[in-house]
């Protein structure tokens, strides 16, 4: 486990593990929604109380731990949202022709309360966290943030992959906030944003007495940090983004809405200017 190549193996398979469940549980029947939402919930409280537990720790176990802890929380941030239970108080398409501030103030308030639980989740893993050893799920977590609202607004500004398939019915609506375009000016700098960070943690790998924990919590944040930049990489190139994840992206035949909330507008996605 003190291998890098392993810690770099675990991190790549848990990205693209942990994200087709949350895809695979979106798509199950409207139903199902309470017992996803109820179980990830409670494995995310035990994964908060796992990251107080391991912030003390600096074995390789604790690494792994930390690590895992922080992509169950943000898994079950991930899932609040698909499922529609946290987004923002818009649930309705942008009109055509609205653009400028207006266009992104209405984006904002489509997602503002995800926002803001991410935040005070964030807020909260810094604070049991403050000033242990064990920064890996609190480095984790924070990476997953800046490079998701990073990806965010390079959907707003326009890209050529929108990878509207990821949305479900009932999240349609959040479509007619993407752009397609060739490219915009912010992604290269998330990029180059991304790959200066991984720099950074290179070289943070040789710092005199490293540790060999030190060094598997840094590389499974760096790896994570690269499968970051080429998702962001993705949505500019000419292939399919979500060809990883097709196992979990099955639509059921029918979408019972028997849930709480399951009348929200179900808009088709408007048409990219």
């Amino acid at each position: 486990m003190s291998s890098p190549w392993v810690a770099i193996g675990f991190a790549v398979f848990m990205w693209w593990f942990c994200t087709g469940i949350v895809l695979l549980l979106d798509n199950l029947p409207r139903t199902t929604f309470r017992w996803s939402l109820f179980l990830s919930s409670v494995l995310g409280v035990a994964a908060l109380f796992g990251l107080a537990h391991t912030a003390d720790q600096t074995s390789l176990a604790g690494a792994y731990c930390a690590f895992t802890c922080a992509l169950l929380v943000w898994g079950w941030h991930e899932l609040s949202f698909l499922t529609g239970w946290i987004t923002g108080p818009r649930r309705t398409p942008l009109a055509a022709g609205v653009d400028g501030w207006p266009r992104l103030r209405a984006a904002v308030a489509a997602i503002l309360w995800h926002e803001i639980a991410i935040l005070a989740v964030g807020v909260l893993i810094v604070a049991i966290t403050w000033g242990q050893p064990n920064q890996v799920g609190t480095l984790t977590f924070v990476l997953l943030w800046v490079m998701r609202v990073s990806a965010k607004f390079n959907l707003f500004l326009g890209v050529r992959n929108l990878s509207e398939e990821f949305l479900p019915a009932h999240l349609a609506y959040m479509g007619s906030f993407f752009r397609r375009r060739n490219m915009n000016a912010l992604l290269p700098w998330s990029v180059i944003g991304g790959i200066a960070w991984f720099a950074l943690l290179l070289v943070g790998l040789q710092a005199p007495g490293v540790s060999a924990a030190e060094v598997v919590g840094t590389t499974l944040v760096a790896t994570l940090l690269v499968m970051a930049v080429v998702e962001h990489l993705l949505l500019v190139l000419p292939l399919p983004s979500t060809a990883l994840w097709r196992w979990a992206m099955r639509r059921p035949a029918t979408a019972p809405d028997s849930l709480p909330g399951a009348a929200l507008p179900e808009a088709a996605p408007i048409p990219a200017r």
